[in-house]
């Protein structure tokens, strides 16, 4: 067994570095000259992200904002899954974006069989929210992440514990 190479894929991401993209984001919100008066907000709760403004034109606005603070924070905007737009008090609007924070069962089944397709030798197994991946070679290794990389997956991956 020492001589096999392994991974996990899981799907996680910087808490902190989120935490410190709404911050800019709000402070340009508050900066813009076509924002500044929109009583635009964006909370951080628990799950989800939930962003309140006057129409649904900053709404959008305030949405892209923040999806490129997050992209230039290093963090994948596939984090947030987005809800309905939904009325709010005083004729404003108000829009959750729950953060996925780990990969479902269901995900992980969908690489373990995607994975299993394409790469017939490869071992791996479920392991709660993470899939790992073993083989003898490196080098395939390294094809199966190229591999796992290139899919359009609904979730943001990362491949850690390469041994």
């Amino acid at each position: 067994m020492a001589s096999e190479s392994s991974f996990d894929v899981v799907s996680e991401f910087d808490r902190q570095e989120l935490v410190n993209a709404i911050d800019i984001a709000r402070r340009e919100i508050s900066n813009r000259y076509d924002l500044k008066n929109s009583k635009s907000t964006i909370e951080l709760q628990d799950a989800e992200v939930v962003i309140q403004s006057q129409d649904d034109y900053t709404l959008k606005s305030v949405i892209d904002i923040l999806e490129s603070k997050v992209i230039k924070r290093g963090l994948s905007i596939k984090i947030f899954e987005k809800q309905k737009v939904e009325s709010a008090a005083g004729s404003t609007v108000r829009q959750s974006l729950k953060l996925r924070k780990s990969l479902t069962t269901d995900q992980c089944r969908e690489l373990n069989k995607r994975v299993r397709e394409q790469f017939k030798k490869v071992k791996t197994q479920i392991q709660g929210d993470s899939l790992r991946v073993t083989d003898k070679s490196r080098d395939t290794l390294q094809e199966v992440i190229a591999y796992l990389r290139s899919l359009d997956f609904e979730a943001p991956l990362q491949f850690t514990n390469y041994r």
